[in-house]
């Protein structure tokens, strides 16, 4: 073969140097044969599911599910046949995306490089001890930990803990109070844990524990001196717990077999008598919810319906006693209750005078107040300063408030006690001290601020430019300090934001002139109004984009959208989408009506028979980054979690040419059928932000905007990916349904398909799956806009 070869170069050359140049032209006539590339691959086919027509019929409107048997949990047929089409999806999916292995490995290797160092919860200090979470090396689970802070002064700030072995002392100094590996060893491999309260002496802890062979959660008590599991109490179907008698008593609620709350016990340590029943709601519309006050002298209990919200006290040193009403509402309201020095604190939204409020606001009544209870305003409403959250220690009243007209998150402290016998005041009057927050700010979240008598409280600050900052805020002084965040440009990612300078980490002050570790000079981070195609409101948007990489027109990009149950859309940080930003992508985020952000007629206004205004609140925010330039016309692509799937969804349903792809995830996608007989239990909350299938006007509205009913037929639809779980609150069967019916009516296109991924149901506990599982659905829409 060398020979050949040889042979074969000097015949070249040789014929390179022949003067006549039609030899060679016939030469290469008579013996080369052009190569014909191979011919593309076909296109991978897509699973077609078994369809079983079934007919419904409510309110003299009928209509047909042939794929309802998908949700046919207790036919061992039909789930026979799920399995196998859910195992057909599995490979069609890895078909469609096989191109993109490389690609996914890329990501997922930038991914991982970028996550945080940092295996440890920043402890927080409660009476004596340091609480915190760390992870073992080798381990999927954390442990929760414990050590005497006088052990280890330096601990309590920024440091990370190691094993909790003293090096000096050559003594270890950490109890591990709970190790969620053998947790799962004991619940089949798979550790969730949904609530857990440490008694207020300290010795004891109250935690439930997923247990997915019988889908309910277990409640456990350990004793923290033994390091055993109690005896008593035992329970299942478990979903709150308060403490009282000092760590004595142990107050839960119970599910029935629809997952509603609707029982109350008490079990009392060192009894041999049974949990004593203190409250049985079996009404379907009544639920029950219980939490201890800060100073853990009361234990509150919430009865909520559509219709009407109540709270009662219960004395948490003699819970027995029985229930006290203090304070009753119509309709259905938030409503938390604190205590401070012998008067009770509300913070509540429910209506004034039967008048309708847009905002919270703060009550005051004293604890022995006469019948019927007073309640007193302790700040008179300020549309410049509008009251968030709150949060209450013995000596100051904390609150997070926005100012309306910037749409800035500001925080700020009052000292405790107000003024009695005095009329309402304006925030501004009482003097509240204001942290300096950096630029950006899109949320603040209170931390565990357990103890009641700390001078320090501790927030997460987060922003769509900068990685979440854990800030211990110091009520005594006014001052503040960064314990916990992700310093990006000083960590193994650094070469990626062009520097190679490396320098230690700068050390957390307690001035109030702290270094945050924003990504503002690398990343923009704009807000725009929106008008809506109404001409009513103006929608928040909000951009974020890389300088080096903006482009007029150019740019690919992502559009979130939530809009639903009043919650504000999450816009903090995420290293994942570094990856896009990098890249040259535009990641939107549009805060619709029937999010949160903008008080509760904002909720109310894109909710249920209103639901109309937020999806096209959605989609005049897409046309908006279209117009204005912002991202390319044919590379947009929408993003919606659980009810965000039904806001894109539906989008996708009137507009389909608007969107080049989409992602959704475990999305709700068929509230027709879900609503009207529902598989998994809905709460009242559901139906209030859907809408009730008895009422007509509300059924009628739930048929114009479920994606499931609404799909067109005969046109492109953009190429979707969603991914769902067995165990999500909206089944697997709703994406599939919608999956199965968007290929059967749209036309087929092999550079739009629509796919859907089974996620690990182990992806919430493990970081590392979750870049997995981002990895895939970046590669997915780089794939689609370079198609």
């Amino acid at each position: 073969m060398r020979q050949f070869l040889t042979a074969l170069r000097h015949h070249h050359r040789y014929l390179l140097r022949r003067p006549n140049p039609s030899f060679t032209i016939r030469f290469a006539s008579a013996h080369y044969k052009p190569h014909k590339p191979p011919p593309p691959p076909a296109p991978p086919t897509p699973p077609k599911p078994p369809q079983k027509p079934a007919t419904f019929t409510l309110h003299d409107y009928s209509w047909e599910d042939p794929y309802s048997w998908m949700s046919n949990l207790n036919d061992k047929v039909a789930m026979r046949h799920m399995d196998m089409y859910m195992e057909q999806e599995e490979k069609y999916t890895e078909a469609v995306l096989a191109d993109t292995d490389r690609l996914q490995s890329k990501l997922q290797s930038e991914m991982a490089s970028r996550m945080s160092s940092q295996l440890s919860t920043p402890p927080f200090r409660w009476g004596p001890w340091l609480y915190y979470r760390r992870v073992e090396e080798g381990k999927q689970y954390p442990v929760l930990c414990r050590r005497l802070a006088s052990l280890n002064d330096e601990f309590i700030s920024h440091k990370s803990p190691t094993a909790g072995f003293d090096f000096i002392s050559g003594k270890r100094i950490e109890q591990i109070l709970i190790d969620y590996n053998k947790e799962a060893e004991r619940f089949g491999g798979y550790a969730y844990e949904e609530v857990s309260e440490i008694s207020p002496d300290h010795r004891f802890i109250a935690y439930t524990m997923y247990d997915k062979d019988n889908d309910f959660f277990k409640l456990c008590v350990r004793d923290l001196n033994f390091g055993s599991l109690c005896s008593k109490p035992q329970a299942d179907w478990v979903c709150n717990v308060a403490w009282a008698k000092g760590g004595q008593a142990l107050i839960y609620v119970v599910t029935d077999q629809n997952k509603k709350p609707y029982r109350i016990y008490c079990s009392m340590f060192g009894s041999k008598d049974e949990d004593v029943i203190l409250l049985e709601e079996p009404a379907q519309n009544v639920h029950v919810n219980i939490r201890h006050t800060k100073d853990y002298k009361f234990v509150t209990v919430n009865v909520f319906s559509t219709t009407y919200s109540k709270v009662f006290l219960i004395n948490a040193a003699d819970p027995l006693s029985g229930f006290k009403l203090i304070w009753e509402s119509e309709p259905c309201a938030h409503c938390i209750i604190e205590h401070h020095q012998g008067y009770l604190y509300l913070f509540t939204n429910a209506d004034r005078n039967g008048q309708s409020v847009n905002y919270h606001y703060i009550l005051r009544s004293h604890l022995h107040s006469s019948t019927p209870r007073k309640w007193e305003n302790v700040f008179i409403d300020d549309k410049d300063l509008v009251i968030e959250d709150v949060d209450f220690c013995d000596s100051h009243m904390v609150l997070i408030v926005k100012e309306s007209e910037t749409e800035r998150f500001r925080l700020c402290s009052v000292a405790l006690p107000l003024p009695i016998n005095k009329d309402a005041v304006y925030l501004k009057e009482v003097f509240p001290h204001f942290l300096p927050l950096p630029e950006h700010v899109s949320q603040i979240a209170p931390g565990t601020n357990y103890d009641f008598y700390s001078q320090i409280m501790r927030f997460t600050i987060s922003s769509p430019v900068m990685p979440d900052a854990v800030v211990d805020y110091n009520l005594s002084n006014g001052k503040f300090e960064i314990i916990q965040q992700q310093n990006l440009l000083q960590e193994r990612t650094r070469i990626l934001y062009g520097t190679t300078s490396v320098g230690p980490t700068p050390t957390p002050t307690t001035t109030t002139d702290q270094s945050w570790n924003d990504l503002s000079e690398f990343y923009a981070c704009e807000t725009h109004q929106v008008v809506s195609s109404d001409g009513t409101v103006k929608i928040p948007l909000t951009i974020v984009y890389s300088h080096k990489r903006k482009k007029e027109s150019q740019n690919p990009g992502i559009l979130h959208g939530h809009g639903a149950y009043g919650e504000l859309l999450d816009k903090k940080w995420c290293t994942e989408s570094k990856s896009l930003l990098d890249r040259g992508w535009v990641i939107a985020y549009a805060d619709v009506r029937g999010g949160g952000g903008k008080g509760k007629k904002w909720h109310e206004d894109g909710r249920s028979v209103k639901k109309h205004n937020s999806i096209n609140d959605y989609i005049s925010c897409a046309k908006f980054l279209i117009g204005n330039k912002i991202i390319h016309e044919n590379k947009l692509a929408g993003c919606g979690y659980s009810a965000g799937g039904l806001l894109v969804a539906s989008a996708i349903n009137i507009c389909p040419h608007l969107f080049r792809a989409a992602v959704l995830k475990v999305p709700f996608l068929d509230p027709s059928n879900t609503l009207v007989h529902p598989i998994l239990p809905l709460t009242p909350v559901d139906y209030e932000e859907f809408g009730y299938p008895g009422d007509v006007d509300d059924f009628k509205a739930i048929r114009r905007f479920c994606p499931y009913e609404n799909i067109q037929s005969g046109v492109v639809y953009p190429a979707v990916l969603v991914t769902s779980s067995l165990n999500t609150r909206f089944g697997v069967w709703e994406a599939a349904k919608w999956v199965a019916r968007v290929r059967e009516r749209t036309i087929k296109d092999p550079n739009h398909p629509i796919i859907l991924n089974l996620t690990s149901d182990l992806v919430e506990e493990n970081r590392y799956l979750q870049c997995k599982e981002s990895a895939l659905e970046a590669a997915f829409l780089i794939k689609i806009m370079d198609s």
